[in-house]
């Protein structure tokens, strides 16, 4: 399709939809990446390539981006608030961490995907746990603008979901965690993103197992409603609605701090 130059979209669609999964589980290999081929749909699985056999690790990551799938960064150690624990004691979380630790790492999570993942020339970034920041209290800094300067995208989870295209932060998009969530309301989220105009990306973790998941039932659902109107709803792993997103503002003079 060609872009019209007034819409941030391609042609005909009037929102973008964004199938995103974290965490590399594999109910998401087993489940989620046969429904989404089979229905040619397209989305974006953010892992961690950590362990000395990282590199088997990423093998079969490797043939979900072969069949057009984004494979993106979610850090190698994963580390989130102690916030989220009960020990005030706790050292392996961001408030221990500083922004060049964290950096490294995550510097070295890209570099395992492009030697991994050769054929993959861009990727975006998932905060884990939604937590952008380092420290606590006075020492509290946003890490934000390290994922701006090495990512064309990042995926926090933000206060109300839709991202407008012309206003949106790039490097810490608003996105719906969708754990326990039925197929009306999903069809719903992505019907209104459409008739806003808006883009909206759905965080996903398992299907059908563990304490973060969705049923397969309700995810198949969606897929079929946005395989029967991906004329008017743009389905893309996110790095390409970002990189779209971009190209737009360049040719609106929508200058931003990018």
């Amino acid at each position: 399709m060609t872009h019209n130059i007034s819409s941030p979209w391609s042609e005909g669609y009037q929102g973008a939809v964004s199938l995103t999964f974290d965490d590399g589980a594999q109910s998401q290999l087993r489940t989620a990446i046969p429904i989404m081929n089979d229905l040619n749909l397209k989305g974006t699985f953010f892992v961690c390539p950590k362990g000395k056999d990282w590199i088997s690790y990423l093998e079969p990551w490797r043939e979900v981006a072969k069949a057009g799938h984004e494979v993106g960064n979610h850090s190698i150690s994963h580390i989130c608030s102690k916030a989220l624990g009960t020990d005030p004691n706790a050292t392996r979380c961001l408030e221990n961490t500083t922004i060049q630790e964290l950096e490294a790492d995550i510097l070295e999570a890209s570099k395992r995907l492009r030697e991994g993942i050769p054929e993959q020339k861009e990727f975006t970034f998932c905060y884990p746990c939604y937590h952008d920041y380092v420290g606590e209290g006075l020492t509290r800094q946003s890490y934000v603008p390290i994922i701006a300067k090495h990512f064309p995208a990042g995926r926090g989870r933000g206060e109300f979901g839709y991202n407008h295209p012309a206003t949106c932060d790039l490097a810490y998009l608003w996105s719906w965690n969708i754990e326990h969530v039925n197929a009306p309301t999903l069809v719903g989220l992505a019907e209104e993103a459409a008739t806003l105009g808006r883009w909206v990306i759905f965080t996903i973790h398992s299907i059908n197992e563990g304490r973060l998941m969705i049923s397969e039932t309700a995810f198949r659902q969606l897929c079929e409603f946005l395989n029967r109107h991906r004329e008017r709803i743009w389905v893309a792993p996110m790095v390409t609605v970002a990189l779209r997103i971009r190209e737009w503002r360049n040719s609106q003079g929508i200058l931003r701090n990018e």
